[in-house]
C-alpha cells in the first residue's frame, strides 16, 4: 500500500477521494476506476488514488459497502494533486460538520485542482470554493445548490464544468466523464479515448453535452405533465407537420387555446419547442461523420441545411459544421 502521507517519488499526481457516511459508492468507484486504469495503460503510477475521510477508518456507503479510508489531513496534497469530493445522501450532514468543512478548505489551499462528483458540489460550496465559479450538480439538486450558494453560477445543463481549478460534474456516471476529461488534460486525448474504449463507455462525452435530452428537459419544464405524450410523439415524428394547428388537433384543442396553454405550461412557444427538438436530434446525428449535413437537415425536419444552420446559430451559437468538427465520433471505433 502506498504511503500517501509522503507521496512516493514515482507517483506523478494524487487524486484524493473525500468520503463521509452515506457517500454514493459509484461517485467514488467510477472516477477511481478511470484513474487506476490510466495507470495500467501508462504502465506506471501516474495517479495515486487514496480514499479519505475526516477521521480515517471504515466509511459506510449508501450501498452498505464499507470503504477503508485514510485521514484527509494525512494525505499530503500539493499543487500537482486533486481533491475530489464524492456526492451522496450524507453530503448535507457533512456540510454541517464545521471540522470537515475546514479540512476541505485546508486541503483545497494545497491542491492544484478541486472537484466534485454529483452532490459533492454542496461540500465545495460549504467551503466557499464555488464562490464566483460556474458549477453543476445532478439536475434534481441544481435549484438547491443555487439557493445554498448564491455567489455561484449554477448551470443545470452540462454533464461537467471546468472553471479554472474547480471542476464539478452532474449525477453519478458523469463523474466518469469528468475523470476522463482530467486524464485528457493531464496525459492527452489518445489515452482518454483508449480508457473510454476499455471501460466500454460508448463515447467520451464532452462537458458541454447536456445532462438530458430535449424531451426530458421539456418534461422538467412542464408544470403539469399535460404535454408529455405530445413531446415524445414530436421527438419521434420530426419530419411531420408540427405547426401549431397540427399539434393543437393532436391535443384535441383549438390552435389558440393550445398555444396559450402550451406556453403557460412549458414556458416557451410551440414553435420554439419544435425547433429545440429538431436541433437536439440533429446534434446526435451530426456526431456520425458519415451522414451528410443535408441528410441530417432533411431527416430532422428542417427541410434544408440553411434553415438548420440558422437554428443552430440561434440556439447553440455554432454552425452544424462547427458542431460536427468538435463532437463527431468515428462510428467504427466509437471514439
Amino acid at each position: 500500500m502506498l504511503p500517501f502521507s509522503a507521496k512516493p517519488q514515482q507517483v506523478e499526481s494524487c487524486i484524493a477521494f473525500l468520503t463521509y457516511p452515506g457517500v454514493k459508492l459509484l461517485d467514488v468507484t467510477g472516477p477511481l476506476q478511470v484513474f487506476e486504469d490510466a495507470n495500467k495503460l501508462l504502465d506506471r503510477i501516474a495517479y495515486a488514488t487514496p480514499i479519505a475521510s475526516y477521521y480515517g477508518g471504515p466509511i459506510e456507503t449508501d450501498a452498505g459497502v464499507l470503504l477503508n479510508t485514510r485521514r484527509l489531513a494525512g494525505v499530503g496534497l500539493d499543487e500537482s494533486d486533486t481533491l475530489m469530493i464524492a456526492g451522496g445522501a450524507g453530503v448535507h450532514a457533512a456540510c454541517r460538520d464545521a471540522r470537515l468543512v475546514q479540512a476541505v478548505q485546508r486541503s483545497a489551499e494545497k491542491a492544484g485542482r478541486v472537484s466534485s462528483t454529483c452532490t459533492g458540489a454542496f461540500l465545495l460550496g460549504a467551503a466557499g470554493l464555488l464562490d464566483g465559479k460556474r458549477a453543476v450538480t445532478h439536475w434534481r439538486h441544481c435549484d438547491q445548490l443555487a439557493e445554498d450558494c448564491p455567489d455561484c453560477d449554477v448551470d443545470p445543463d452540462p454533464i461537467f464544468i471546468e472553471d479554472g481549478r474547480v471542476w464539478t460534474s452532474a449525477g453519478v456516471t458523469a463523474g466518469i466523464d469528468l475523470a476522463l476529461a482530467m486524464v485528457e488534460r493531464d496525459h492527452g486525448r489518445d489515452l482518454a479515448l483508449e480508457l473510454a474504449r476499455s471501460l466500454l463507455v460508448y463515447v467520451k462525452r464532452p462537458g458541454g453535452q447536456s445532462q438530458f435530452s430535449e424531451a426530458l428537459k421539456q418534461q422538467k419544464r412542464s408544470a403539469t405533465g399535460r404535454f408529455d405524450a405530445l413531446h415524445f410523439w414530436m421527438k419521434d415524428n420530426l419530419t411531420a407537420d408540427l405547426k401549431v394547428e397540427a399539434l393543437a388537433e393532436r391535443s384535441g384543442m383549438s390552435p389558440r387555446n393550445f398555444a396559450r396553454l402550451y406556453t403557460e405550461d412549458t414556458g416557451m412557444t410551440p414553435a420554439r419547442a419544435v425547433e429545440q427538438f429538431r436541433v437536439d436530434a440533429a446534434r446526435a446525428m451530426l456526431e456520425n461523420p458519415n451522414v451528410s449535413i443535408k441528410t441530417v437537415a432533411n431527416q430532422t425536419g428542417f427541410g434544408n441545411d440553411e434553415r438548420m444552420r440558422r437554428s443552430f446559430a440561434r440556439l447553440l451559437g455554432v454552425t452544424p459544421q462547427a458542431y460536427r468538427e468538435r463532437f463527431a465520433v468515428d462510428v467504427t471505433t466509437g471514439v
